[in-house]
């Protein structure tokens, strides 16, 4: 079975304290959702139209658990706290087997 993915590229960071809200909720949702951070930082290089900013990129073992976990109520409740701290582009993507 393929497994999911989240990335986020952080386009802006508007408000830090948003932001720093919305982590202390995210990562253990995402933990709860079966979720595995296997990079998370500033440290990008971008070519062609990419974004230089933090992204942060989450592996599940499969696409479903990874919309469930972006699904879950613990999750909602981060983006509630993240509101408009943020501009992202974020996106649940399936693997190749």
């Amino acid at each position: 079975m393929p497994k999911g993915y989240w990335v986020s590229a952080y386009r802006t960071i508007s408000d830090p304290e948003k932001l720093a809200a919305y982590n202390k909720l995210a990562g253990p949702a995402v933990e709860a959702g079966g979720g595995r951070i296997l990079a998370r930082g500033s440290r990008v290089v971008a070519h062609d139209a990419g974004i230089a900013e933090r992204t942060i990129l989450i592996e599940f073992d499969s696409f479903e658990q990874a919309v469930a976990a972006h699904e879950s109520a613990a999750y909602q409740e981060a983006l509630v706290a993240l509101f408009d701290g943020v501009e992202r582009d974020f996106r649940i993507v399936e693997g190749i087997d």
